[in-house]
């Protein structure tokens, strides 16, 4: 899985353009993982998955890190911002509780089995865990300079415990399409971080 650069991905609301800005200006701004980057990435990933259409998805995407600081409850900080931005007027009529609730599942990354926009979305997010070794590296990196104001034991403490619970699970993909094309390769990344800082 190739880095896809730091272009944005395409922006679905052309009458709130304003909105766009802000989000790319909070994205440019950082210095971890979670930049323009990753929201790139993920709007890509959206689109591997045949959900690049689905302006719900593509907007949730835009939103679900848009509010990143290293703190708990940055998720529901970027649904309420989601919440806030999209009820003005010119956002076209949008489910906005909808991408605020997918927003608010990346989190955890665990959809309902029904739920086929929080799987994408999820799945979207997670697919970086199956990146080639190189760009594996990259956002490892990224990670730690997002908690920056933490400690080296802190750090491992944590990231241990999101990797372990995340391999842990039965599968790391809820799309048919992500288990076959990046559940192998994922599984191999985490076991190597994990090692790592074990």
């Amino acid at each position: 899985m190739a880095c896809v650069g730091d272009p944005a991905p395409s922006w679905p609301l052309p009458e709130r353009t304003d909105v766009r800005d802000r989000l790319l200006a909070a994205y440019a701004g950082r210095s971890g993982y979670h930049d323009a980057t990753h929201l790139a990435e993920v709007a890509a990933r959206l689109e591997e998955l045949g959900r690049g259409d689905d302006t719900v998805l593509l907007l949730a995407a835009w939103f679900h890190d848009a509010v990143y600081d290293g703190q708990p409850g940055a998720e529901e900080r970027s649904a309420q911002l989601a919440e806030t931005e999209l009820a003005a007027e010119g956002a076209g009529g949008l489910d906005v509780a909808e991408i605020a609730r997918l927003v608010r599942l990346t989190e955890n990354h665990d959809p309902d089995e029904s739920d086929e926009r929080g799987a994408a979305l999820c799945d979207a997010d997670l697919a970086i865990l199956a990146a080639d070794p190189a760009r594996y590296r990259d956002y490892a990196a990224g990670v730690r300079a997002d908690y920056a104001a933490h400690s080296d034991a802190d750090f491992r403490a944590g990231r241990l415990a999101v990797l372990e619970e995340l391999a842990a699970r039965e599968a790391l993909f809820r799309t048919a399409y992500a288990r076959r094309h990046w559940e192998a390769r994922a599984r191999t990344n985490v076991a190597a971080e994990i090692s790592a800082l074990r």
